[in-house]
């Protein structure tokens, strides 16, 4: 039987610990998991930590953890995800598939063709489901961090912020991933559904940034960080 894992977003250690509201919600209403049950919590330092529950109550979980083990460990390769920001389900799906594959950093990006735009208290509960969305994925994936998920932000102040060793931003006519020496870290340009116009990926060129392909075929918004973390964790990461 496989051990249940949950992420605590507080810092762990040995002995006894009440867990957060959600999580103890989660445990006792939604799971229904009882006392002597055996968990695996991780807190995103990079440690895992085994133990067993003490007490399920409605409002009340509290825990012992018995043994502190090494986590998984991260890619050689630190990748920032540039993501073009897309609709619902999409935009979830590049998060909880960039997690797994190993990504460090996202950040949604705000750009020329993009159908969805976030302001104030909208985005900041996009931006906390997104980390649950994040979250969920480290949890059931094995990983021990959890990428940070940076809010919105322009892709003329994206150019200019992110700090990488190789920047990439996909273009169907350009040269492949491979013909670039191995890097230590990797930022990497992702359009949303409508793509980067001619503009942006000039502009992305003359701020350092490398065009790359992917293949003959266009990706959709959400397929295409799949495959390019994919083949960039296979060139120069851990697969």
């Amino acid at each position: 039987m496989r051990l249940s894992r949950f992420f605590i977003d507080a810092p762990l250690s040995l002995g006894e610990h009440e867990l957060p509201e959600a999580q103890a919600h989660y445990i006792g209403r939604v799971l229904r998991m009882a006392e002597g049950d055996a968990v695996q919590l991780f807190d995103g330092s990079g440690a895992e930590y085994l133990g067993v529950l003490l007490e399920v109550g409605k409002k009340r979980v509290s825990v012992r953890l018995d043994e502190s083990l090494a986590g998984q460990s991260e890619s050689p390769l630190r990748i920032h995800l540039g993501q073009g920001l897309s609709r619902g389900e999409r935009m979830d799906w590049a998060i909880q598939k960039a997690t797994e594959l190993g990504v460090s950093e996202i950040t949604p990006i705000v750009s020329e063709r993009c159908e969805v735009r976030l302001k104030d208290e909208r985005a900041d509960k996009r931006l906390a489901h997104w980390r649950q969305v994040a979250i969920s994925a480290c949890e059931q994936c094995g990983r021990s961090s959890v990428p940070v998920i940076h809010p919105p932000e322009l892709l003329a102040d994206w150019l200019k912020n992110a700090q990488a060793e190789l920047k990439l931003v996909l273009h169907p006519v350009a040269e492949p991933m491979i013909s670039h020496a191995r890097p230590a870290s990797l930022a990497f340009l992702i359009g949303p559904e409508g793509g980067l116009s001619a503009a942006e990926v000039t502009q992305a060129q003359q701020a350092g940034y490398h065009a790359a392909r992917l293949g003959p075929r266009v990706l959709r918004t959400e397929t295409a960080p799949v495959v390019a973390l994919a083949v960039a964790q296979q060139l120069w990461g851990d697969f």
